[in-house]
């Protein structure tokens, strides 16, 4: 997304993919180059959503619970008025929300995965094969450990995360990147183990677990997966 300036006024132009709810918001975040490289030259715009030039598509995704949307902005005119912040220093404030938002999704897929490992937890022990409940036989033992393993461990992670950006601990981002890295993989796990468990009724309509393993799948994306945000850690530790 691009942004020239001319005077005090700017134009924008370029698309932004999966926007969450873009088609039911009244104002849109945008950030927008406006010069520079990297960091530096990111400017962050509140813009309404009927400005003119500005359409939304909804997409076809997996998880069709959560509505993401291809936002395309053709000449939007703005102003100085509708700039957050200082020209060319939006990236600071964004990363902190990016941040800030790795948590709180972080923190979602905890409570999924923990709902998924109860349900197959108590499936385990009612759904009855060979004249026993199958939460009698180890190899089903072991996947519900090992959901509970998962859950348990990443748990650790999201509410250290969490307590680190609402404090501004000088670990935050790396705590941040740490929490989403785990989530993204406990709930993916979690959740495949969850319909093997489950068997064949996991994936019918008629059951919730697949709308369980698609969020897994569409958050383990949302502000970089797992090795997207292993990477960021790397960095930030000087590796």
């Amino acid at each position: 997304m691009w942004a020239r300036q001319t005077g005090g006024d700017f134009t924008l132009d370029g698309s932004k993919l999966f926007v969450n709810d873009a088609h039911i918001a009244d104002c849109m975040l945008v950030a927008a180059r406006t010069g520079g490289s990297g960091a530096e030259g990111i400017t962050l715009f509140v813009i309404e959503a009927k400005r003119a030039g500005i359409s939304v598509a909804p997409l076809k995704t997996m998880d069709q619970t959560r509505k993401l949307c291809e936002v395309e902005f053709a000449g939007v005119k703005a102003t100085a008025a509708d700039v957050v912040g200082q020209v060319g220093q939006g990236w600071r404030t964004l990363s902190d929300v990016i941040d800030r938002g790795k948590v709180m999704l972080s923190a979602e897929m905890m409570g999924g995965a923990q709902k998924v490992l109860e349900t197959t937890v108590e499936y385990a022990k009612v759904r009855v094969q060979f004249g026993r409940p199958i939460g009698s036989f180890q190899a089903v033992q072991h996947k519900c450990a090992n959901m509970m393993v998962d859950v348990e461990g990443a748990k650790s992670a999201v509410y250290y995360a969490a307590w680190a950006v609402s404090n501004d601990a000088p670990d935050a981002r790396t705590a941040a990147a740490v929490a989403k890295a785990a989530a993204s993989d406990a709930y993916r796990r979690t959740a495949a183990d969850g319909i093997q468990v489950h068997g064949g009724i996991g994936f019918t309509w008629e059951h919730d677990m697949h709308l369980y393993f698609k969020r897994a799948k569409s958050s383990e994306f949302t502000f970089g997966d797992a090795n997207f945000n292993r990477e960021i850690v790397a960095q930030l530790i000087g590796l």
